[in-house]
């Protein structure tokens, strides 16, 4: 078996629908300039409010990646 090497990244990725539509919106950016996305972890969710209701989210997530070589 080969021996990998892995680097992390952080992104954030915003929404205003839902957290989930911000972390799809964050890895999906990602995806078109990297390449061997592996996996993500969320770190930190925080958001707006106006009026009483969620404006917008905001998602930090860590992602990681297999480096070629």
């Amino acid at each position: 078996m080969k021996d990998h090497v892995y680097k992390l990244i952080e992104l954030t990725g915003t929404s205003t629908s839902s957290i989930e539509d911000a972390v799809a919106k964050a890895v999906q950016r990602a995806h078109k300039t990297i390449k061997n996305l592996g996996w993500f972890q969320v770190v930190e969710t925080r958001g707006s409010i106006a009026k009483g209701k969620v404006q917008h989210w905001q998602v930090t997530l860590k992602v990681g990646f297999a480096v070629e070589g």
